[in-house]
């Protein structure tokens, strides 16, 4: 099955926790601490795979974990990074998170890389708790939460060359012919199923890469039949080619059709450079039609070429006439890399008073808690200093809270005490 969207839920891996630790060696009876640090968290990060072409893969997995780090040892070693997680996309995915809508990448290139979701720091080891006053500290960090994000993903093929056109109108059966790709072909009156991508190659410096879009119906970029689905994947072609029953009763009002829902679904879709393809020339019906229609696409400003996808008559042709438009576009642009996603600042806080306490939310201020190690007097003076410093205390004070009050932050839940 072709899939062209999917959600993904990414999950960068945690930091591993400080140590705790002293030294213990022959002739040293003083050692101090030696609690090592945690190890990093793995990142997760989107690669470019160019022999993918579909989404698939994200149907049967849609929740993807990077390794943690390992925690800290004694003698101030260090516990292992975890392995970044890395997952390959098709050329084409465009990337956005679920939560806003926002685009966060636009991945095209081969071999493209895009960090998603950063892996959490590791916990500092006592070790570097140490200082002139404290030489013996019995405290240490917790490793940061890795980050979480759900994307969306949508797949929009890459071609030189879109193939369009209504339905039973031989856009699979010209790209069976001109190239090695397979689609599903039979003489039945609705729409192939999945878009594929096929490469003509008509001689040794000319090359094309062809897409052939699902059959069009009339209402399709309001979303009727499958049209409004796949309009998308013809936003990445440079040309199209349109091409045309010439065997139907009116093949001009089928033109006609088409560009209109072109038109209707926007995003520069009718301003892209067309040849039509009139196809099915081994049938007399298209025979008798040629021409009198070729003049009336003309004047309608079309280009038109007389085919037969099956007998491969004029097929060439067609192809020599598209890659010469090609060659007459001006180059593509190349867009700037994709930065890697990076966190925007926000408040640290914010205070509510709920009915069952106080309750304090804020990413900076929970992470605070999640890293934080509250099995120590030594460790709680920590922890107070850092709201001293953030300026929690002050702002609970002036919300009004009251001795004995219950704060709430994350999944911990404090007493109030002056």
């Amino acid at each position: 099955m072709f899939l062209d969207q999917a959600k993904i839920h990414v999950k960068a891996g945690d930091g591993g926790n400080g140590a705790v630790a002293f030294r213990r060696e022959k002739y040293i009876p003083f050692g101090g601490p030696s609690g090592g640090d945690g190890g990093h968290g793995g990142d997760v990060i989107l690669w470019v795979d160019p022999r993918l072409n579909t989404l698939a893969s994200f149907h049967h997995k849609s929740k993807f974990a990077a390794q943690r780090g390992e925690n800290g040892h004694g003698k101030d070693m260090t516990g292992a990074s975890g392995a970044d997680l890395r997952i390959a996309v098709p050329p084409g995915t465009v990337v956005r998170d679920a939560d806003t809508g926002l685009l966060v990448a636009d991945l095209t290139a081969p071999g493209q890389e895009l960090v998603v979701a950063r892996g959490g720091r590791g916990g500092r080891g006592n070790t570097r708790f140490a200082t002139s006053t404290n030489q013996a500290p019995r405290m240490a960090e917790n490793g940061e939460p890795g980050g979480a994000r759900t994307l969306l993903l949508e797949l929009k093929l890459i071609a030189d060359v879109g193939i369009v056109g209504l339905p039973n109108a031989g856009k699979s059966t010209l790209l069976a012919a001109v190239s090695a790709a397979r689609p599903k072909i039979a003489d039945y009156p609705f729409t192939t199923l999945e878009p594929y991508l096929g490469v003509a190659s008509l001689d040794d410096d000319t090359t094309l890469v062809l897409a052939d879009i699902p059959g069009l119906i009339e209402g399709a970029a309001q979303g009727a039949g499958l049209g409004y689905e796949f309009l998308r994947h013809i936003e990445r072609t440079r040309i199209l080619i349109h091409l045309l029953d010439g065997a139907r009763q009116n093949p001009l009002a089928d033109y006609d059709t088409i560009n209109a829902e072109l038109k209707a679904f926007g995003r520069g879709l009718d301003t892209k450079p067309q040849i039509v393809g009139f196809n099915k020339m081994d049938l007399p019906q298209a025979q008798e039609q040629w021409p009198q229609i070729k003049p009336a696409l003309e004047q309608r400003g079309a280009e038109a070429i007389a085919i037969s996808a099956v007998a491969k008559d004029g097929v060439r042709d067609l192809l020599y006439r598209a890659a010469q438009k090609l060659r007459e576009l001006p180059p593509p642009e190349i867009e700037e890399p994709i930065p890697i996603i990076t966190l925007t600042e926000e408040e640290p806080f914010t205070v509510e008073r709920t009915a069952d306490g106080w309750q304090v939310s804020g990413a900076r201020i929970e992470k605070i808690m999640a890293m934080s190690r509250l099995d120590s007097y030594e460790a709680l003076q920590h922890l107070q200093r850092k709201f001293e410093r953030i300026g929690l205390i002050e702002a609970l004070t002036a919300a009004g809270v009251q001795e004995g009050d219950t704060i709430l932050i994350g999944d911990f839940e404090m007493e109030w005490h002056p």
